[in-house]
């Protein structure tokens, strides 16, 4: 509960593709901000455990359902133990990844009900979801070009179709709520993608 008078610091996620740079946009953003930088899944001893077979490509046979709840407990761990502390102590966070991943990957990649995964979602992580998320958009073929040569983890190497499933699912989720959401073109260069995050931040921040 946030007491009257209170500013409550600055909680962002940045989302996207995988390629899209995420990671780099986040690490930039954070130093930018003087934030705490943390990520999901893995922002935690117990997250990274979890992570471990959320994305290991010898796990062949893990269900849907068993999918969104293994991310959704990593999830509740993050919350409790990384980003609520850190805002309750004054200080903004920027997180590569968030719970609108599980509804982009589970929901829209996986085929999952959506008003479920938001249930759970919301429950794992008692209400507290980014202020503002940065989805980092570009078609797939220029991101694709990021991953070649690279060994992929288990989403990774999921399939065109089901990234392509993820991409609509994140750009139908920043259309429909524009005040929380800001959209930036990842196929720009690096300083260009993270001068054009650090003046959307700017301006949430101003209003």
């Amino acid at each position: 509960m946030t007491r009257p008078g209170r500013t409550v610091p600055l909680y962002v996620a940045l989302e996207g593709p995988e390629g899209c740079g995420k990671s780099t946009q986040a690490d930039l953003l954070a130093t930018a901000l003087g934030a705490d930088l943390t990520r999901e899944t893995g922002g935690t001893p117990i997250g990274r455990r979890l992570r471990e077979i959320l994305h290991d490509t010898t796990v062949t046979d893990l269900d849907d359902r068993a999918e969104a709840l293994i991310a959704a407990a990593d999830r509740a761990q993050h919350i409790a133990t990384v980003v609520r502390p850190a805002l309750d102590a004054g200080r903004p966070v920027v997180s590569d990844r968030s719970v609108f991943s599980t509804l982009a990957y589970q929901g829209y990649g996986r085929g999952l009900d959506l008003g479920e995964l938001r249930r759970i979602n919301d429950w794992a992580v008692d209400g507290l979801w980014p202020a503002q998320v940065i989805l980092l958009d570009a078609p797939a073929g220029a991101l694709a070009g990021r991953l070649h040569g690279r060994e992929l983890d288990r989403f990774e190497a999921a399939g065109d179709e089901f990234h392509d499933r993820v991409l609509a699912g994140f750009r139908t989720m920043a259309a429909a709520d524009p005040q929380r959401w800001t959209v930036v073109d990842a196929a720009a260069d690096v300083d260009t993608v993270a001068a054009r995050i650090r003046a959307a931040v700017g301006e949430r921040v101003g209003r």
